[in-house]
């Protein structure tokens, strides 16, 4: 098993920034592709950026060139940054975790963003 723990939530004003964190632990070994999702009221959620173990990361369109993630794989953390924040980025934020194909998910942090 794999528990996954995420920080940095909180409320901020558009334009602000916010970092979240994820530390996984437990059975954290052999963890590969680790991500945050996030899901806003009344949607679905939606991948935000995932990260390999080597570092290589992709994104979302609508968070390209304001949000940055990056892990510390001996820390077994990974980490949100979140710059140039809008209203619709308010959602509750999820880390995610893929070991042996299995997916381990955070209990999420809420993210609000006032206009």
């Amino acid at each position: 098993q794999v528990q996954l723990v995420e920080s940095g939530g909180g409320l901020v004003q558009a334009g602000g920034s916010l970092r979240l964190s994820c530390a996984a632990s437990g059975s954290s070994t052999s963890i590969s592709t680790m991500g945050w999702y996030r899901q806003a009221p009344g949607k679905q959620r939606e991948l935000v950026a995932q990260i390999t173990v080597g570092g290589s990361g992709n994104y979302a369109d609508s968070v390209k060139g304001r949000f940055t993630i990056s892990r510390d794989n001996a820390k077994n953390t990974v980490y949100l940054q979140m710059n140039n924040l809008t209203p619709e980025d308010t959602a509750v934020y999820y880390c995610n975790a893929l070991k042996r194909s299995l997916g381990y998910w955070g209990r999420g942090t809420q993210v609000t963003v006032s206009s």
